[in-house]
């Protein structure tokens, strides 16, 4: 009696983390689909030709359970809400290559930093098959005091079986995210006052015009942003963008 009540309290917890997360999606590409699970706020996991990517993993170690292990980790900033030592610390990850800025790899515990690949805006490199291209991300007007000073952090393009993958990381409307080129898949932030309001996102996505668009990194200092007024404007600019609303922010 007692084990049927342990496997039933684990089915009643596994559901209800299930429950919490959002179900993932999936994208075709030449070398089999690309699935997509958000996690929550910038947090996301990537997995495409057998291995998994975790992106600013957060929010503490129980969102990850029942996730696949890392097989790489990108890691965009210093924040606590991107960098953060107590998630990363409370998992089995101590083998699995970080990329991240220089200033990430600084503040990295061993033996993590031992396996970080250092990438600054503008770098590449390629890891388990994924071209992996860092942009900048920064706040406008570019000020000394800035919360996210330009070549701190990084954005990331991602390309997996042909398919161009954006993260935006922390940022505003900027030159380089407005320059982009067929971006197949986009995780744009907007929060208030950390980066750029809804409609900053939607002039910026109407700029680079990425086939599929995730809002994501929504919640500010007066709660989450808009995401349905994000999606009716860029819906109004260009109906050929397809605005993709998900459950980031899990309830308790």
């Amino acid at each position: 009696m007692k084990k049927l009540l342990l496997l039933l309290f684990c089915l009643c917890t596994f559901q209800a983390w299930c429950q919490n997360l959002a179900q993932p999606d999936r994208l075709k590409t030449k070398q089999g689909d690309l699935v997509i699970q958000p996690v929550t706020h910038g947090a996301v996991v990537l997995q495409w030709n057998n291995k998994t990517v975790w992106v600013d993993p957060y929010g503490g170690a129980a969102l990850f359970n029942g996730l696949p292990k890392p097989d790489l980790i990108l890691i965009t900033d210093i924040h606590g809400d991107h960098l953060d030592l107590k998630t990363l610390q409370a998992l089995s990850i101590s083998n699995t290559p970080v990329v991240a800025p220089q200033a990430v790899v600084n503040q990295l515990p061993e033996p993590l930093k031992s396996n970080a690949i250092t990438l600054q805006n503008g770098g590449q490199t390629k890891q388990l098959e994924i071209d992996i291209q860092a942009v900048p991300m920064y706040n406008l007007p570019e000020t000394a005091d800035s919360r996210h000073p330009k070549g701190r952090g990084n954005g990331y393009v991602l390309t997996m079986g042909k398919k161009r993958i954006y993260l935006s990381g922390d940022t505003e409307d900027i030159p380089e995210m407005r320059s982009l080129k067929k971006i197949d898949v986009a995780f744009v932030c907007m929060n208030l006052p950390f980066t750029m309001d809804i409609d900053q996102a939607a002039s910026a996505v109407l700029g680079f015009k990425p086939k599929i668009v995730y809002p994501y990194h929504y919640r500010g200092q007066n709660g989450l942003s808009d995401v349905n007024g994000f999606k009716t404007k860029v819906e109004a600019g260009n109906k050929k963008i397809e605005v993709r609303l998900r459950q980031w922010y899990p309830q308790s």
